[in-house]
């Protein structure tokens, strides 16, 4: 007796499952940056890290720039010390203390992970990330048959789905 080729249907459900299985790793990292992304500007988790630098004296607001970042905006100078959002510049002595905010070494990994963009080196990870959200988005569909109950209650699920994020994007 020849053996049957397993219908379309079957072969997205067999691929749909088992890709799903193989990205439970990298869907649970992407899950977790995403929402600590939700604070990234607040402090939540993150820790200060401060650090001296020597720099030239009688720098202008302009040169401190590349050092403080986005910490660069004076706040006041007194006695010749800048007081910046990000630290401290003695005009005098040209010592900069700089203070950043920073997560946690493994959680800044994997929210650097997330903001990739085709600098990094792991670019492709996240565009066939996406393909394969892509795919379980449209395999769904093919995991029942249209008669069924279940198919037809799901489809008003994906409707309520679609409509909630047409209402979050043109909030």
């Amino acid at each position: 007796m020849a053996k049957r080729k397993p219908s379309f249907a079957l072969q997205v459900r067999i691929i749909h499952r088992y890709l799903g299985f193989f990205l439970a790793g990298i869907m649970f990292i992407y899950a977790l940056s995403g929402i600590l992304m939700i604070f990234r500007n607040t402090n939540f988790l993150k820790k200060e890290i401060i650090t001296e630098q020597q720099l030239a004296p009688n720098l202008s607001d302009r040169q401190l720039k590349p050092v403080f970042k986005k910490g660069a905006d004076v706040i006041k100078e007194e006695a010749g010390v800048l007081y910046l959002k990000g630290g401290t510049y003695n005009k005098q002595t040209g010592l900069a203390v700089i203070k950043k905010q920073e997560l946690p070494f493994i959680l800044n990994k994997m929210e650097k992970l997330h903001k990739a963009t085709t600098d990094s080196p792991v670019y492709f990870l996240n565009i066939f990330f996406g393909a394969s959200l892509l795919f379980f988005v449209l395999s769904a569909f093919w995991m029942y048959t249209p008669k069924m109950a279940i198919f037809k209650k799901g489809m008003y699920y994906a409707v309520g789905g679609i409509i909630l994020s047409l209402i979050l994007i043109f909030v």
